[in-house]
């Protein structure tokens, strides 16, 4: 089993004539997803690669091929129309690879969003893969492997970094949820470790955080009330100075609030298993972890 994408979900590409958009719909195409249509405003009645329909708005797009996810792959300064458009549509799940939309922008995305049966994932993410059954986004498939530990993260690369170990300890993956660093998005921690606490196909869970915000220390009172498989985590920016932006929009440490330390303490006092650096996540998860 997996969550939010399988091998029934109908992928939208928004910004699939783009040389990025492009790029990843052909790596997912690859990999076995199932690429229904993609949008470009103006260059509707096109066959991507001769192939995948190309429409000029998301309504026709579903109207058309009955997708049910959506990839937005679209420049900052109308990602967040394209965001508007995919909920106007009512398509289940939204990921959102564009880096840089507006604060502004956002904040309208998510007074929309809490009005609809929407799922956004992002932005600023890798996106999400169900290993061997659907990859939406630019994570690299080939390090992924099906099994069953889900894994959800602020960092892209730290997903990578992640999985690969998880594979070649030989352990895979139910679904992998990069839920991006912006200070604004979707889905947060707490909503990711509700849907593989749901999924009796996942058995434990790796979650990544970093400094900026109290998304992690609200995971982990979750996890500690409600959650019983194992989980272990890593939080990145333990060395960034306070006040400094660290890479994402979102990584930002004032005073005490979002600090690494305070992050720590409540996942250990969770009954979490805390990974000391990036290359031992793996191993905290598989030292109280036994499949």
């Amino acid at each position: 089993m997996s969550v939010l994408v399988n091998k029934d979900t109908r992928l939208l590409v928004q910004g699939i004539t783009g040389n990025f958009g492009g790029f990843h719909a052909k790596l997912s195409l690859d990999y076995g997803t199932t690429v229904a249509a993609g949008v470009t405003p103006g260059k509707g009645g096109q066959l991507w690669r001769n192939q995948v329909p190309v429409f000029n708005t998301v309504k026709e797009a579903v109207e058309n091929e009955g997708v049910n996810a959506t990839a937005i792959f679209v420049p900052p300064a109308f990602a967040a129309d394209s965001i508007l458009e995919a909920i106007e549509a009512e398509i289940p799940l939204i990921v959102v690879i564009t880096e840089g939309i507006p604060v502004r922008d956002m904040a309208l995305v998510k007074v929309a969003l809490a009005k609809s049966p929407c799922r956004l994932i992002g932005p600023n993410c890798p996106g999400v893969i169900t290993p061997e059954q659907c990859r939406i986004g630019i994570m690299p498939g080939y390090i992924h492997k099906p099994g069953r530990v889900g894994v959800i993260s602020r960092s892209g690369t730290l997903t990578y970094e992640a999985v690969w170990q998880l594979t070649e300890r030989g352990h895979g993956q139910s679904t992998c949820i990069g839920i991006g660093g912006d200070p604004i998005n979707g889905t947060s921690h707490t909503e990711a470790i509700k849907l593989f606490n749901d999924d009796p196909e996942t058995d434990a869970i790796i979650m990544i955080g970093e400094i900026g915000g109290s998304a992690e220390e609200e995971a982990a009172a979750y996890i500690q009330a409600n959650v019983t498989k194992p989980v272990a985590a890593f939080i990145a920016g333990t060395t960034a100075p306070p006040g400094r932006r660290m890479g994402h929009a979102g990584a930002i440490v004032s005073g005490r609030s979002g600090s690494a330390e305070s992050k720590i303490a409540a996942l250990r006092a969770a009954g979490i298993a805390v990974a000391e650096t990036p290359s031992h996540i793996a191993d905290a998860l598989l030292r109280i972890y036994r499949p």
